[in-house]
């Protein structure tokens, strides 16, 4: 199929100044889907500053209501050109279809939540009080912005970056992951027949040098990044060296899920199984630490078992509608994850089901359960990103919640039981940025998705995700002065 390997820089297409591609291979089959990736240069990058920086003073002055149309038409575009985008996405990451047509349709929704704020963002007044000063407070565009994706789910951490950005005024840059950037490189024509005024909204893409010039770029007033937290750490890093611009960072996790003696037994199976294993695994606030209580964890493990040996069969072409499960995003994941598990067996941890390959082509990895890992072993503590989860026991409440805290992270949870006064409970006490009770946790537009602790800094979606797109000026009024005579 035909597809679109340029930058979009000011409302057009174009290759990268310096000449330079990348490759995208399909993680199905190995075979090559295109080496004609363009990858952004520093005289892109600065093209496609200055494009937002000249775009931003009209886009911000544009009646809300017109914004919201464009963006309205955008989020209709999407659904319109879900199966393309969908193909592209499943070719570049092994994204199954299936799931990469619902990761592009529930960006849409967001994008018209978003659009629903476009010119109503409300400022606050304060009337004089024993100080005779009348004070105003009204929220601002930033200016011109960057975002920057992770692979795992390129559509809906767009979405979530440029979405907010545009009903707030301000004018944006993406840069796709050089693992997943064919979907998004698609997006120039549609924000074109959506209606956005060029510069308005950029693509490019490339590896983390790219990701480091917008990082450092003087002209950009706030980075947005979501991917791994050593990544994170060297956008702070390159945002405080330079204008000190604004960072939020959502980093992933290692979120533990707690199955209570009295949890529904089967539905905690199923989630902390086949839902977890949506996107091959690679959804970073999926919970990969399984904490059983022990008087249901012999029936848990029985049934876990059963559980990932069923979705290994459903694992295979993700082109495929009847596919499940489909491969590791690349070479480079597959052998991250390769690794854990060489690491797992070489520690001695006991391997319930999987811990191999799947196959000798593509980039498959058996679902795969280790059972009672040490609390210091890598695959206990490390994002792994892939098939894989570790169980163990605890006796009661307060070593539940012990466990599902010792870790450096605080992004996802999920709680298991029929006390709901227990769950609520414990996800008061639980430190991170999300809870599910009885359910793998799914986002929503309406809500705000962060983390807390090495999770990351600041949210996005919601409320809180347009907040993070404005800045509040404080205008103060004098009220005693005199009239002139």
């Amino acid at each position: 199929m035909s597809m679109q390997t340029n930058l979009f820089i000011n409302g057009e297409y174009r290759p990268s100044s310096s000449g330079e591609t990348l490759s995208i291979v399909n993680p199905n089959d190995d075979s090559l889907v295109t080496d004609k990736v363009q990858v952004a240069a520093e005289k892109d990058i600065d093209d496609a500053v200055a494009a937002a920086r000249a775009a931003f003073p009209k886009w911000r002055e544009t009646a809300g209501h017109k914004r919201a149309a464009i963006m309205n038409k955008f989020a209709d575009l999407l659904e319109k050109n879900v199966d393309k985008l969908a193909k592209l996405e499943s070719m570049a990451m092994g994204q199954p279809i299936t799931v990469a047509r619902a990761m592009i349709k529930a960006p849409a929704a967001l994008w018209r939540y978003y659009a629903g704020y476009a010119g109503k963002v409300s400022g606050e007044t304060f009337p004089p009080d024993e100080d005779g000063t009348y004070k105003i407070v009204q929220y601002e565009p930033l200016g011109v912005c960057a975002g920057i994706c992770a692979w795992n789910g390129t559509h809906v951490l767009a979405a979530w970056k440029m979405a907010p950005a545009m009903a707030a005024g301000n004018t944006f840059i993406l840069k796709t992951s050089e693992k997943s950037p064919l979907a998004a490189a698609a997006y120039g024509d549609i924000l074109n027949e959506a209606g956005f005024p060029p510069g308005v909204i950029n693509i490019v893409t490339g590896s983390g040098p790219v990701g480091s010039m917008l990082a450092s770029h003087m002209d950009i007033a706030k980075i947005a990044f979501t991917g791994s937290a050593v990544a994170g750490r060297l956008v702070m890093q390159a945002a405080a060296k330079s204008n000190m611009k604004i960072v939020s960072l959502e980093l992933g996790g290692k979120s533990p899920a707690l199955v209570f003696d009295d949890a529904e037994l089967d539905n905690a199976v199923q989630h902390t199984s086949t839902s977890f294993l949506r996107n091959s695994g690679q959804v970073c606030f999926a919970s990969s630490r399984i904490l059983v209580q022990e008087g249901i964890a012999p029936k848990y493990i029985e049934a876990v078992k059963k559980s990932m040996e069923d979705a290994a069969t459903k694992m295979g072409d993700p082109s495929l509608d009847e596919t499940a499960f489909g491969p590791l995003a690349d070479k480079k994941q597959f052998e991250r994850v390769m690794g854990f598990l060489q690491s797992a067996r070489d520690e001695g941890v006991q391997v319930l089901v999987g811990g191999d390959r799947k196959g000798d082509t593509g980039t498959f990895v058996q679902p795969t359960v280790f059972l009672n890992p040490d609390l210091k072993s890598k695959v206990y503590t490390d994002e792994i990103f892939g098939p894989v989860i570790s169980v163990r026991t605890f006796k009661d409440e307060e070593e539940a919640i012990r466990l599902a805290n010792d870790t450096t992270y605080g992004l996802g949870s999920t709680i298991y039981t029929s006390d709901i006064a227990r769950a609520l409970r414990i996800a008061g006490k639980i430190e991170a940025g999300t809870v599910g009770i009885n359910s793998a946790f799914s986002t929503s537009p309406q809500t705000p998705f962060g983390g807390y602790k090495q999770s990351g800094i600041g949210r996005e979606s919601g409320p809180e995700g347009l907040k993070g797109y404005l800045q509040p000026k404080t205008i103060h009024i004098n009220m005693n002065v005199p009239p002139r005579k």
